[in-house]
């Protein structure tokens, strides 16, 4: 599987095109998605080895899907001007067409078909795949995701488009947002399904059917697409995820598009994603996928989240640190030094309690500050008490995955929480002369990514 960024340019101060590749260079990005077919853009591109979907934008829909010499026309002027040099791996025709631009739905197929027939002509076709991005929402009944199909009066375009994508050995593009999964449950989705937070056994969701086990809506909604397309008799086209985030701000009606909130999905997701894990369905498959997106678009019209998707600001700068300890040199703007691992404001405060008891018993740390008397002894409540030791803890683990979790009452933070005379743990060992020692903890605890089990298990 392989991880890629979008590029949307709706920026008051976009970027030059050799910034922007400078910017995909520095974090070790070597799939892009870009929003047609600019010139700058692509050439920018050339020579770096970035492999890159281009894109058929919706508004030359219409000409392509009834032209096919519109199709090779395009085709010419977007891909093989530039192709070999910029590595264009994909061609992206319109976008979430069918319910978008739903008019439109008749000669997306066709398109689909030119383009494929221009590559065929330039002998490309095996080189260069095309297909077209759909919204999830074009499945019905996705959980449980065995009961999923697409929505049925979509079957006119949804059969004659999984052949062709069959055929050509596409995949099927889907995007996937767990974000406004969330926000239109009204509640009927935990928080942590929908950020990949671990949960706990008898929290995770499972479909009665398969029995298949789900810790997150990401998976659900792949696995979904994938029952949906075998309902329809096609079972070997594979699911290549176009778009997936999380906003880092909104409005007032928003209150889940926090930086907090946007680090952690798109932490868990990058990791999950390299991690091979794939999903309950297909365990070990590939889930290839893009994350919305790069940079924030200030120019983006609707709510405050519209404009706080991406990774970066227009001058490079992080939006917030993803915490990617276990994915190389991918997104280099990790800054897990300056990460701590905190008591969570809505734990319970028994649960609480007895990871504070584990943390500072078999998880070996040296919790003395906490004495009365001691620098961190104030405030007297336990979960000042617990968000000191689970952080030690996180830093003695290595700040490996899921060693800030404890059943689910710890949640990282980029925030310090040292105050006063009691310093917390960075990377680097304490700051100040705070210099607590702490026996490394056994390692046998630790889970992946994929939420299958509490980091620690103390009750």
């Amino acid at each position: 599987a392989f991880l890629g960024v979008n590029i949307g340019t709706e920026l008051s101060e976009m970027p030059d095109p050799t910034q922007v590749v400078a910017l995909l260079k520095a974090q070790h990005l070597q799939h892009v998605r870009i929003y047609g077919a600019d010139r700058g853009m692509l050439m920018a591109l050339a020579k770096t080895g970035i492999r890159v979907v281009v894109s058929v934008p919706n508004d030359e829909l219409l000409g392509i899907g009834q032209s096919n010499s519109t199709a090779a026309n395009w085709v010419s002027k977007n891909v093989l001007a530039y192709y070999p040099a910029t590595n264009i791996t994909a061609i992206a025709v319109g976008s979430e067409v069918l319910t978008a631009l739903p008019n439109a739905a008749p000669i997306l197929v066709s398109a689909v078909s030119f383009i494929s027939s221009a590559l065929r002509a330039a002998n490309l076709d095996s080189r260069i795949k095309v297909s077209t991005p759909h919204s999830s929402s074009v499945i019905l009944d996705s959980f449980p995701p065995s009961q999923a199909f697409f929505n049925r009066s979509l079957d006119p375009v949804m059969v004659p488009l999984l052949e062709l994508l069959q055929s050509t050995g596409s995949f099927l593009m889907l995007n996937v947002y767990p974000y406004y999964d969330y926000m239109q449950a009204n509640g009927a989705i935990p928080l942590d399904y929908a950020l990949f937070r671990p949960l706990l056994p008898t929290k995770e969701a499972v479909d009665s059917n398969t029995l298949l086990h789900y810790t997150n809506v990401f998976d659900a909604v792949v696995d979904a697409a994938y029952f949906a397309m075998a309902f329809l008799n096609f079972t070997d086209i594979p699911v290549v995820v176009t778009e997936s985030g999380w906003p880092s701000k909104g409005d007032s009606s928003e209150p889940e598009a926090t930086p907090e909130n946007a680090d952690t999905y798109n932490s868990n997701l990058i990791r999950h994603v390299l991690n091979g894990t794939g999903t309950p369905k297909h365990p070990g498959a590939a889930v290839s996928t893009f994350v919305y997106e790069l940079y924030n678009e200030d120019l983006k019209p609707g709510p405050e989240s519209e404009r706080n998707w991406g990774l970066f600001q227009a001058d490079g700068k992080p939006v917030y640190a993803l915490q990617l300890t276990q994915s190389g040199d991918l997104l280099a703007n990790d800054t897990t030094r300056d990460t701590y691992c905190v008591a969570r404001e809505d734990a319970d405060r028994k649960m609480l309690q007895a990871a504070l008891d584990w943390a500072c018993g078999p998880g070996k740390v040296d919790c003395s500050s906490l004495v009365q008397g001691q620098p961190c002894y104030e405030p007297d409540d336990v979960a000042s008490h617990s968000s000191y030791a689970f952080n030690a803890y996180y830093h003695s683990m290595g700040m490996a995955d899921g060693s800030c979790n404890f059943n689910g009452v710890a949640a990282i933070t980029t925030t310090d929480p040292s105050h006063g005379s009691c310093n917390f743990t960075g990377s680097g060992g304490f700051k100040g002369s705070n210099n607590s020692s702490i026996a490394a903890a056994p390692s046998t605890n630790s889970r992946s990514a994929s939420g299958c089990s509490s980091a620690v298990s103390f009750l």
